[in-house]
């Protein structure tokens, strides 16, 4: 006996994803949990730091790389995924998961739009500098034409050499490049891992926003035929940048073209309200936060009984979860299966260090 969350019918309807098994009262293993693989989902994991949030997530995309028609794509803002390339030496079996690291990502400046320009440097697109980049933006493809064009206005010094230097301090994140990434980079059956573990706020969501509009856009047009699965780590991080308003068009719109969403976070209080409301498949892992507690509480469903506040009904052991599976709204008690591949995620110890 087994369950397929994210949709109704059984395993033979299309491609499911190994996720568990149900936890029963006294803690043993029950029936093997699968997810739907096989159309688009929006996909929420939270909990507090330690309790298998981020090892969900790894769960989630061991079973995407192994599925045909999908193309799963991690932006990792802790480069806690790079072990999904590599084998797993405490098991028996060969579990080597086809997997690609980006190390040095860069995306195309047109990703963002002249408001995004203005929000990403931090300028009002309504005066001085900000309306200059505004302009720059909308009428030109690189960094190196915009400060063209705004060196060829009849602009006061001042707000010419304020755009210049905001430009140049984009320019040195090393993320903006006229061939950076695009949909036929990241449509391949692997998982492609992209490290912005080394980049600040700012360009780490100019990249985000970028691999989010090149796929939305690459699936609209049919330039590529895989499904893509958008994997998030730290998603608070995103959901406050730049990066916001492709997210959000894919929670609203990635439907129909399919493209799914999988947002991970330690912190739900500080994701747009969107997100959880929008996610036909809520995980949760243990929280205490009052804050958050509460954001989960105000997405839950009326068809839940109880509440997710209380003591009781939220796991308290790591990898314990709480599936609210809105497709076929019903509530599930989850064990996450064992990693096939290395958790990248834990803390390092003082006693593990040899000196």
């Amino acid at each position: 006996m087994s369950f397929v969350l994210g949709r109704d019918g059984d395993r033979d309807r299309g491609p499911v994803g190994h996720l568990g098994s149900y936890r029963a009262l006294d803690g043993t293993s029950g029936a093997v949990l699968y997810c739907d693989l096989d159309g688009p989902h929006a996909v929420t994991i939270v909990g507090k730091r330690g309790y298998g949030k981020s090892y969900t997530m790894g769960v989630f995309a061991e079973e995407l790389a192994k599925t045909n028609g999908l193309a799963p794509v991690i932006v990792d803002p802790m480069g806690a995924f790079e072990t999904l390339a590599e084998t797993n030496t405490d098991t028996e079996r060969d579990n080597k998961i086809p997997a690609t690291v980006i190390d040095d990502p860069a995306v195309k400046p047109t990703a963002l739009d002249p408001q995004s320009w203005c929000g990403l440097l931090g300028l009002s697109p309504e005066r001085g500098a900000g309306g200059l980049v505004w302009q720059a933006a909308q009428k030109t493809s690189t960094i190196a034409e915009m400060r063209a064009h705004i060196d060829g206005t009849d602009a006061p010094q001042i707000d010419k050499r304020a755009a210049r230097n905001h430009l140049h301090l984009a320019e040195s994140w090393d993320v903006f490049d006229a061939t950076g990434l695009e949909a036929t980079d990241l449509a391949g059956p692997e998982v492609t891992i992209i490290d912005v573990s080394g980049l600040e706020s700012a360009p780490m969501n100019a990249v985000c926003r970028g691999v989010a509009e090149a796929l939305y856009r690459a699936r609209v047009t049919e330039t590529i035929e895989r499904l893509p699965w958008l994997l998030l780590d730290e998603a608070h991080t995103f959901f406050s940048g730049v990066a916001e308003p492709a997210l959000e068009r894919i929670l609203t719109r990635g439907r129909a073209p399919g493209v799914s969403l999988v947002a991970a976070t330690q912190r739900p209080s500080a994701v747009p309200a969107l997100c959880l409301s929008q996610s036909d498949l809520l995980l949760a892992h243990r929280l205490t936060a009052q804050t958050d507690l509460e954001a989960l509480v105000a997405a839950q469903p009326t068809y839940m009984n109880g509440s997710l506040a209380d003591t009781d009904r939220l796991p308290e052991t790591p990898g314990e979860v709480v599936v609210i599976d809105d497709a076929t709204e019903t509530v599930h008690a989850v064990q996450i299966r064992t990693r096939e591949t290395p958790h990248g995620g834990n803390s390092p110890r003082a006693s593990n260090v040899e000196i």
